[in-house]
């Protein structure tokens, strides 16, 4: 885990803040000049209109998987559509390639903003023996890239949080000034892994930062059958630790949330619990129908706190994105789809010889 110096555009300036005050307001930045959104936080207008192009660009790769998915090209889509403002917004605030990140099936955006490429989601799509997540042998979804450290998705959920919390320790024990931050759903909250991940954690205050980006329902189970408590981050008091609740279809109130809990974290003064109250605009996945268990008024209403339009109005208003750039950044933004998907599909499959690399011990003396 050695240490790699940043660009300015990688490390953001940070300043201080109250980890209680936590509720982002989509709108609440319109009216402000150009120069002064996202000034308080550090961020100028190329910073922002990077945070714009990202979201975007996650979309549009989630767009082409649906439409790979139901054209018989590829296998299985797990939609991030929903979680890009609040993933580019809290992923935004680490080092990349110094801290880690432990992601979950659907932090398309998360893992974009954190190095991977276009080639790199889309060859996991495609199981090609190049992809870098796992060389085709793990389920559509599950990203990771050792290069940009990013760690592997596991198929059982929660799960990472023992990942980051272990990485979290050993970059205490190391001194390497290293934050881990791992991601989940609401419905992953509830698994035992948080409880003991979180209090670990909040025991030996660890470089470490939990997000759950509650978009209320685990698969087709609303969260009122999930949650005793309106929010999740209600439960960050057990451990000690501050508990924050964030909107997230405000890109920058996630990033706020985010830049306070990681420079805590790197001040050695324990984890954070970050709850982005998001949407999921999709199915669970692509072998689930929503409309089977969702209203139509609610997925209608769901549509209304999308970040995406919501940020780019945002720039828009304070004249930092204009109608020209934003056609430039989505025909820019297909060059990319479409060089990824043809880059893909060229792509050779894994060898049948290697299907049982890495899933038994070699060179392992003895009886089983």
């Amino acid at each position: 885990m050695a240490a790699t110096p940043r660009t300015r555009e990688e490390q953001p300036p940070v300043d201080g803040g109250d980890p209680s005050v936590n509720v982002g307001k989509p709108g609440a930045e319109h009216g402000k000049s150009a120069a002064r959104l996202g000034a308080d936080l550090g961020l100028d207008d190329d910073a922002l209109v990077g945070m714009y192009r990202m979201v975007a660009l996650a979309r549009a790769i989630d767009e082409r998987m649906w439409i790979l998915n139901r054209s018989g090209r590829i296998p299985f889509v797990i939609s991030g559509q929903g979680h890009e403002g609040a993933q580019v917004g809290i992923t935004w605030a680490l080092r990349r390639a110094h801290d880690w990140i432990a992601p979950f099936y659907r932090s398309i955006a998360t893992c974009l903003t954190f190095g991977m490429t276009a080639r790199d989601m889309m060859t996991a799509q495609y199981a090609t023996a190049n992809d870098p997540s796992s060389g085709g042998r793990q389920m559509p979804g599950h990203y990771g890239h050792p290069s940009h450290n990013i760690v592997s998705v596991s198929s059982p959920v929660a799960t990472q949080i023992l990942h980051a919390v272990g990485i979290a320790l050993a970059a205490r024990i190391r001194g390497t000034d290293q934050v881990a931050m791992t991601f989940m759903g609401e419905g992953s909250s509830n698994q035992g892994d948080v409880h003991e991940g979180l209090n670990f954690a909040a025991i030996h205050h660890l470089p470490f930062v939990l997000v759950v980006e509650n978009n209320g329902y685990a698969i087709s189970v609303p969260a009122t059958k999930e949650l005793a408590l309106p929010d999740v981050a209600a439960r960050a008091s057990g451990y000690g630790i501050p508990g924050v609740v964030v909107d997230g279809a405000d890109v920058l109130a996630c990033y706020r949330a985010s830049k306070i809990a990681v420079e805590r974290a790197r001040r050695g003064e324990g984890p954070t619990l970050i709850e982005a109250k998001v949407t999921r605009l999709t199915g669970h996945s692509s072998d689930d129908q929503q409309t089977k268990y969702r209203a139509a008024e609610e997925l209608t209403a769901e549509r209304a706190r999308d970040a995406l339009p919501h940020f780019r109005e945002q720039l828009r208003a304070v004249g930092i994105l204009d109608d020209a750039t934003v056609a430039r950044i989505d025909a820019e933004n297909r060059v990319i789809v479409d060089d990824a998907t043809t880059y893909a599909e060229a792509q050779p499959d894994p060898d049948p010889a290697t299907a049982l690399d890495h899933v038994y011990a070699e060179g392992v003396e003895g009886t089983f």
